[in-house]
């Protein structure tokens, strides 16, 4: 049975180091390990591959994958293995939200701080020499307790729900969207509202979290309308992707000052072009992608990777499995 890896990034933390394929032949001397640097040799090794671990595949590498089983993804956003070969397929696609999910809400929450406490302009006025204590006081929005607050989630995957668990523990009060509020709530979401009650979800947040997959319903979800519709203190995080908001609208709401301000991690396009106007806002904080990063990456894969070649072998449900109907 042949295993295939085959993922290549520019940034070096996103490609498997050398000892995960080792020791995967190690613990599965069942498998038949290839580990590719980059995509050459790909199309001749996935016509007999029933595993592949991979992030981005061609339909016509996946339509000639005779024996491919299962296909997983070690990125949480897999909109990109969204087309009809591998959708339509028998093919099992699982993603590695459950590896992401706890670092990226320590990002979010993080964030929820540095905003509230005003830490970005206390930086500023650092860099300055001036010491900005009234001047903090005097900015918009003021300096916030965290606890009272009001999160407003959008996706409650596994980032969302490690947000609100996190969230809650500090006091916050959690509000999510979603598409069916009646289903149980996740641990630390006070109340749920449905997508029909949008306009009353942002009017009441202090900190919206967005936290979804890109699908055709939630690309540019926050557009110039939902962002007139957040209060004028409430601040704009995002940790989903790019495609979530309008961006030239997002500038604007930044620019006119209508929001308390953002805090980004991810963009449409990355990396965020030195003329993006972004960058000269000082009501946006905006972090290169890096809401995942963790020296432990690599250990949380191969542990999740662990769990679910045993369940293959035993014939058992795998975790993280995506619903392809749905997009995530």
């Amino acid at each position: 049975m042949k295993l295939l890896i085959v993922i290549r990034h520019s940034f070096e933390l996103w490609n498997p180091p050398d000892w995960f394929a080792e020791r995967l032949r190690r613990d599965f001397p069942q498998l038949e390990v290839v580990h590719l640097k980059d995509y050459t040799g790909i199309d001749q090794h996935i016509r007999d591959a029933e595993i592949a671990i991979a992030w981005s595949l061609r339909p016509e590498q996946v339509k000639s994958a005779g024996n491919l089983r299962w296909v997983h993804s070690t990125a949480a956003a897999v909109h990109q293995l969204m087309f009809p070969e591998l959708v339509e397929s028998d093919i099992v696609l699982t993603n590695a939200r459950d590896v992401h999910g706890p670092v990226v809400a320590e990002h979010v929450m993080a964030l929820i701080f540095a905003l509230a406490k005003r830490i970005p302009h206390a930086v500023r006025l650092q860099e300055k020499h001036i010491w900005g204590q009234k001047a903090m006081w005097d900015a918009h929005p003021r300096p916030r307790e965290i606890a009272g607050a009001k999160l407003g989630l959008v996706g409650v995957g596994s980032i969302g729900r490690a947000v609100a668990a996190r969230a809650s523990a500090l006091g916050m009060a959690v509000i999510a969207l979603r598409e069916h509020p009646e289903l149980a709530r996740p641990e630390g979401v006070d109340h749920a509202f449905s997508p029909e009650q949008l306009e009353s979800f942002l009017s009441q947040s202090d900190f919206v979290v967005l936290a979804a997959p890109v699908t055709p319903k939630t690309r540019r979800f926050i557009d110039a309308l939902r962002l007139r519709q957040m209060k004028r203190d409430a601040y704009l995080i995002n940790v989903g992707r790019g495609a979530l908001i309008d961006e030239a609208a997002l500038a604007e709401v930044l620019r006119d000052r209508r929001i308390g301000g953002a805090a980004i991690d991810v963009f449409e396009k990355e990396p965020l072009s030195p003329d993006s106007p972004f960058w000269d806002l000082d009501n946006i904080l905006i972090t290169p992608h890096s809401a995942g990063l963790t020296e432990k990456l690599w250990q949380r894969h191969y542990d999740l990777l662990l769990r679910n070649l045993c369940r293959y072998f035993e014939g058992e449900p795998l975790l993280g499995v995506v619903d392809k109907q749905k997009g995530y």
